[in-house]
Order: C-alpha cells, then structure tokens, then sequence
C-alpha cells in the first residue's frame, strides 16, 4: 500500500508541477519567448523529446520541474550568434515578462478552483449553522439559538465552517469577548459571547456531529485512547456497551453520561475486527463558548457550487498567510513545515482512511489535498523572495518605478535559489525525522 501512496504522491506533484510551469509555458509562447526546455522534475532525464523548438523532458526527481526560456545571460556567446536574441524573456517588455511570471502562480489558483468544483459538486460545503446551544451557557444567555447561521465571527466574515476552526486555531479562545453575526430567519443579528473557562474529563479525540461512523482521525499525543493503544484509522462503535453508529449518537451518549474520573470502555472497530480498551479520561481545562455549529457537508446548487468554490481557494489562501503569520508571531514554528515526504505521508493517511468508503471517496480526499497543496504552492511562489516567482515579479514592479532594470538581478536569484535550496534539505530531514 506504501507502494501505492507513493504513487499517487507522485502524480499529484507532477500536476502541480505541470500546471505551474504550463502557466508559465503557455505566456512565454503568447509573448514570442523561445521556451528552450519544459521539464517535469530535476536532475538526469529519464525520456525527452523534441517538437518544434522545444525539448519536452521527464526528470529522475519528481520534485520540481522547469520552463527554460531563452536567456542570454545563461548562453555562451557563440550560441548568442545563432539565437534570435528578440525572442529572448529578458528582450520582452516589463509588462510581458510580469504575466510569463504571474502566470504560473495564477495556474496553480486555478487549478484549485477546479478541485473545488469537483469536490464541492460532488460532497458539498460545510455550512455554518449552530448545531447545539449549551443549556445555561454563555452563548444561550448572548441569545443563539440552534440553526442560527454564523456570519461574522471578531469581525471576520464566515461562509464555511472551517473559517470559524481556522480563527479559533490563529485566536485561540480566552476570556476575551467573542463578536458574532448570524442570520435568523433572513434576519441579521449581532451579540456578544464572553467565553467560559470549563474544567472537563476527556479521552483524548475529537469526532463531527454528523450521521457518518466515527472514525478516529486525530488522537491527543499522550491521551488516554492513545496512550491505551487506540489508533488513528480506528473507528469508535461503542462506549461502556453502548453501540455507537454515528458521530451524533456519540454526542448524544456523552450529553446523557458525562466523563467523569471513572474508567471507561471503548469499543473500536479495526479492520473488521472489534476490541474493547479500557481508559481513565483525563481533566483539561479549556474556554468554550457554549455552542456547537456544522462541520459536516450539505449539497448546493450549481451556482452554490461556484460560488463556494471561490470561497474555497479563498480560505486555503488565507490559512497560508495566517499561518505565515503564526510564524513571525512563535506561535509556530518551522518545525511544524512539511516537505515532500511530508506530503507522501499525509497522502498515504489520506488513502488508508478513505480506503474503506471507496474508490470515490479516495479521490476526493486526493482532490482536496491537491487543491490545498496547488493553493498553498501558489501563495508561497508569490513571496517577494529572490529565486521565487515573486521575487521575480518584485524586481519588475522595481523597474516599472525607476524605469530601468535592477542590475545583477541574476546574482539576487542565484543566491535566494541557493538558500531555498538549503531550506529545502532542512526540511526533507525534519520530515524522514517525524516518520520515526
């Protein structure tokens, strides 16, 4: 099965590839650039061939690839004389060379558009209506009431769920005031919620509200479900003999009989086999606001699906930035960056879980992680950093100012290339490291 991870690790980074280059490619051509070498991957080549003008070649490393266009500070001067140096990127005007270079980021977005599309049309979006009002809570008190639809969440706007998960994840809750809009009958409300410190027992896993079967695919490092031998992948069918098919049949079990200090007996399913585990739940303490909203999928229409395919690619782009964000503020830190064996890793998590619920579902995951990795692609090849599409764009916009070119601008490359390939064995060390 690693065998076929790999695999597919493998051709979702060769269309990520394929696409951010054939950006690239297809505006070089649109401008008279002589594209010298498409190439998918680096290193030796494993096949090439050649039409027209151009050598089409496939790369030992898959990581990677390149539209070699034709430049005259990276030829000799006796190939200078047989080269139609007009058709060279350097000879283009700013404005030609800025789309060849914006091209290939904007392909990336686009392909994650058209992800989206699939994904969305085919599962839809996760809307975000309240679920559950806590009795007594300080959400019941501020007024929510069960089905009320979050629109603005501290002053961001909402439109899926997970943009309230991703707010919570850069904020985290505390005793601050929490801001909220929701609509209520076509109606637009505003209130505030001030979070409540709530001591609780656990057993270390967090599950969805919905009809699906509870499948463990986050467990608390050092929790007790983990700590007792229960396994990502696992799927939860019964609490203390209770038998449990859904998530909302768990919640209801748990609203019934709250964790107390006493053991607990949980009842998982893995690979068709069931096993009983014996754990004592944990305290914890943390700030809640009383309710709970969707986090599951419900269909749209085809418009729907258009439009919440623009939100989409609009939350992956900002859970990049945000998390960006998160890096200058040490709320993370580089250690929590994933290269490509990373990825290979989480594709591999990917195809285990969706495995069980079929060959539809496996592409979907697949389409989703692809989407998020070709957004994600396109936002970091956008930083205004030498040897990246926007450190390119950046010595344009420079010379749109000062209306002349950046000297040695080559050198800046080289030497932003030269780091981010450092970067880059860091982090491919740091991921072979997290796999043991």
């Amino acid at each position: 099965m690693v065998i076929l991870s790999i695999l597919l690790a493998l051709i979702v980074f060769s269309i990520l590839v394929f696409i951010h280059e054939f950006g690239h490619f297809l505006l070089a051509k649109k401008n008279g650039v002589k594209v010298i070498e498409f190439s998918i991957g680096f290193g030796p080549r494993l096949f090439s061939f050649d039409k027209g003008e151009t050598k089409y070649s496939f790369k030992i490393i898959p990581f990677g690839g390149a539209c070699q266009m034709l430049n005259k500070d990276m030829i000799s001067e006796e190939e200078m004389k047989k080269e139609d140096l007009s058709r060279s990127f350097e000879s283009k005007s700013v404005w030609a060379r800025m789309s060849i270079v914006l091209a290939g980021p904007i392909f990336n977005f686009i392909l994650a558009f058209v992800l989206a599309i699939i994904v969305i049309g085919t599962v839809g979006y996760d809307k975000p209506v309240v679920t559950n009002v806590g009795e007594g809570s300080s959400a019941m008190e501020a007024g929510l009431k069960e089905g009320d639809i979050i629109t603005e969440y501290n002053g961001t706007g909402i439109t899926i769920s997970r943009q309230i998960v991703l707010e919570d994840f850069v904020n985290p809750l505390s005793d601050k005031p929490v801001q909220i809009k929701y609509e209520r009958d076509g109606k637009e409300y505003e209130t505030t919620i001030t979070p409540e410190y709530i001591e609780r027992y656990i057993i270390g896993f967090s599950y969805s509200l919905t009809k699906e079967e509870v499948k463990l695919s986050k467990l608390v490092k050092g929790g007790p479900l983990a700590n007792a031998g229960v396994k990502e992948g696992d799927i939860i069918v019964g609490i203390n003999g209770t038998k449990i098919s859904n998530g909302e049949e768990l919640n209801e079990y748990f609203t019934k009989n709250p964790l107390t200090g006493e053991n607990v007996t949980v009842t998982v399913s893995r690979d068709g086999k069931e096993e009983d585990y014996s754990v004592t739940p944990m305290v914890t303490g943390s700030y809640s606001l009383g309710f709970n909203y969707n986090e599951s999928r419900v269909k749209t229409s085809a418009l729907g699906v258009l439009k919440y395919s623009c939100v989409e690619v609009g939350y992956q782009v900002s859970t990049v930035f945000k998390s960006l964000g998160m890096l200058f503020t040490g709320q993370v830190t580089v250690k929590d960056f994933s290269g490509p064996v990373g990825i290979v890793d989480y594709i591999d998590t990917a195809y285990k879980e969706s495995k069980p619920d079929g060959a539809l579902y496996i592409f979907l995951n697949i389409a989703n992680l692809t989407m998020l990795l070709s957004a994600n692609l396109g936002v970091m090849n956008l930083l205004p950093i030498p040897g990246l599409d926007g450190g390119r764009f950046l010595f344009q916009v420079i010379e749109v100012i000062f209306r002349r070119p950046v000297k040695h601008e080559e050198y800046f490359h080289l030497a932003g290339m030269i780091l981010l390939m450092i970067f880059a064995v860091f982090i491919l060390f740091q991921d072979i490291f997290k796999l043991f």
